[in-house]
């Protein structure tokens, strides 16, 4: 199979050439590691490779023989390093096969090596001491966004169809909207991080991946989604799986848009016009659209954010440090970084709980909001993509100032993390200069199958699979 055959397919059509014989999985390992080869040095999206040695030539699972890779955050394959996008892990291993790794082995799924993430997942932007910037395949002069950035990249750049990530605060949808692929961040608990420890982040963190087409982020779902047994927060898979859903979309829906930052920035021109452009297309697919928000403090909202996010990583660099057996000092972490846990270290037990009311407050909030509604349009970034350079990993920023600097582009992303609400970005749109620009669907809770089905519609409506950035496999 020719590089530039190979990159046109998702993971579902290479799943189809596997089963019925037209391409081994070794064939295709071997097309994802010259693929890499190609691009590696533009993007800068793999921290390395590990083919399989697997000698059988057809897996067993719904996608197999497709290859893959795993965001270099928290988890793996067990023996594999896992660097965590920080100086702080080198040679730190993983001790056991992490849940969703397991899930997508058992897909028939083959792991071909490790993608970039910002330090311990904290920055919606890969660019990092350890391992350089990580570019968009549309422009190597932006981000790829974060803190998934090399899964997003590897996925827009053709490298792979799809790549595992996660998002605690956008990010999945922001690389997705960096790097113009399908990002969707499940309800919390859809698919869970098994029983070795609570979710990241008080809950506020899932596991996915990175998609080229939503019939990938359908099948993905069906194959790494349900719960782990004993787990409290475990949802169950629902009747008719999703891949087989995407077909029975329903009647219209009551669709809800917003162009405005909550963060209070100012629009950005060619964001909210994109917006605008894709409620007019809902409109005109039959749904109800019309302009609403849920209407929340932002600034009670970031200072509830700032504390569990500071605290909570606190704890998790503290006791990586101690693993590895380094300090937690300038000559290991990023200055943001460090900054944030030594805020953390300080936030008292009252703060977190205060926090945690302010959670309960938002997803009440939401609940109401979308008994009126059955989805919320958003763009995913307030703003065109920033610059690589734009985030200095040197400079020692509090978490503060780091998350309400970040706030222009991101804030329409970290609540939804909160109220633990499905999400999904989509490529519709490029900005005048040819960068693209993402739109973000919301639905309650639990109502994934309300996200796949809408986007499945705005894909054969703003279709973006003939779309190529610059930077493509075999372009």
């Amino acid at each position: 199979m020719r590089l530039d055959e190979y990159s046109r397919f998702d993971a579902v059509g290479l799943s189809e050439l596997v089963a019925r014989g037209d391409v081994s999985a070794a064939e295709l390992q071997q097309c994802t590691l010259a693929a890499h080869d190609e691009v590696s040095e533009r993007i800068n999206a793999v921290v390395a490779v590990s083919p399989s040695e697997e000698s059988s030539p057809v897996s067993r699972g719904p996608l197999a023989g497709v290859p893959t890779m795993v965001k270099d955050l928290f988890h793996g394959q067990a023996g594999l390093p896992c660097g965590n996008g920080s100086r702080l892990s080198e040679g730190w291993q993983v001790a056991h096969s992490t849940q969703i790794y397991a899930r997508t082995v058992a897909a028939g799924m083959t792991s071909v090596g490790r993608t970039t993430t910002s330090e311990f997942g904290i920055m919606g932007t890969t660019e990092t001491l350890a391992q350089g910037a990580t570019r968009s395949p549309w422009s190597v002069d932006h981000m790829a966004g974060g803190s998934s950035g090399g899964a997003g990249a590897v996925v827009g750049a053709g490298v792979v169809p799809v790549a595992l990530a996660s998002d605690g605060g956008g990010s999945i949808r922001i690389p997705a909207a960096a790097c113009g692929v399908v990002g969707l961040k499940p309800s919390r608990g859809r698919v869970p991080w098994g029983l070795v420890s609570k979710e990241p982040l008080i809950g506020w963190a899932v596991q996915f991946a990175m998609c080229r087409t939503v019939r990938d982020a359908a099948a993905l779902l069906d194959a790494l989604g349900g719960p782990t047994p004993g787990d409290p927060q475990g949802v169950p898979h629902p009747a008719v799986p999703y891949a087989q859903s995407l077909a029975h979309r329903g009647g219209p829906l009551r669709i809800a848009w917003w162009g405005y930052p909550w963060s209070g920035h100012e629009p950005d021109p060619a964001v909210l016009e994109a917006t605008a452009a894709t409620a007019a297309t809902l409109e005109s697919m039959g749904h109800h659209v019309e302009v609403a928000t849920p209407t929340f403090s932002w600034e009670t909202y970031l200072e509830a954010m700032t504390d569990v996010w500071a605290a909570t990583n606190a704890y998790t660099i503290d006791g990586f440090a101690g693993a590895v057996g380094r300090p937690v000092n300038e000559e290991t972490v990023e200055g943001a970084t460090l900054a944030m846990v030594e805020y953390g270290r300080a936030v008292p037990a009252t703060r977190l709980l205060r926090a945690i009311d302010v959670e309960t407050a938002l997803t009440y909030l939401m609940a109401e909001f979308f008994s009126r509604y059955d989805v919320l349009l958003t763009p995913t970034l307030g703003a065109e993509l920033p610059r690589i350079g734009h985030y200095d990993p040197t400079v020692l920023t509090s978490p503060r100032d780091t998350f309400a600097t970040w706030s222009r582009w991101e804030c329409f992303l970290p609540v939804f993390n909160t109220t633990g609400q499905p999400a999904i970005s989509l490529p519709l749109h490029q900005s005048p200069d040819g960068l693209p620009i993402g739109m973000q669907l919301v639905a309650g809770l639990g109502r994934e199958d309300v996200l796949l089905g809408l986007a499945a519609s705005l894909e054969e409506a703003l279709p973006w699979a003939d779309r190529i950035p610059p930077t493509y496999v075999g372009r």
